[in-house]
């Protein structure tokens, strides 16, 4: 098991693969995100992580670009080279955020379906 020195990561990519998501290509846009960040030798700055589902289903395949806060979606394979160019030069890869963190919660693009609330009724509670 290894442990990455974060040091001088500036973008940690949470890349879903849930169900959902691996049903349309998770895994090949993960691995295509890993090849092309090793072909730049990008490894120092941008870390992958493969999550399971990030509750986003509609909008697969989602990724999370962290510490900046915006979601991906509907990305893939093809869109590799364009991502990761929009990310080194800080600019926002039009049409495919979904949401984007703004400080005090997430603005949504407008044509991204709003999805349904967390009813805090029907969660279980856990005892301590």
């Amino acid at each position: 098991m290894a442990t990455w020195n974060l040091s001088n990561t500036i973008h940690h990519l949470l890349i879903c693969n849930g169900s959902s998501c691996n049903r349309v290509g998770a895994e090949d846009l993960t691995q295509e995100l890993r090849k092309e960040i090793s072909i730049r030798g990008l490894d120092d700055m941008i870390h992958t992580t493969r999550t399971r589902c990030n509750g986003r289903c509609h909008d697969k395949c989602v990724v999370i670009n962290y510490p900046q806060g915006n979601w991906y979606k509907d990305l893939k394979p093809e869109d590799v080279t364009i991502f990761i160019d929009s990310l080194l030069d800080n600019k926002d890869y039009t049409g495919k955020i979904s949401h984007s963190y703004n400080n005090h919660g997430f603005d949504r693009s407008p044509e991204v379906v709003t999805g349904i609330r967390k009813d805090p009724d029907k969660v279980k509670k856990v005892s301590k």
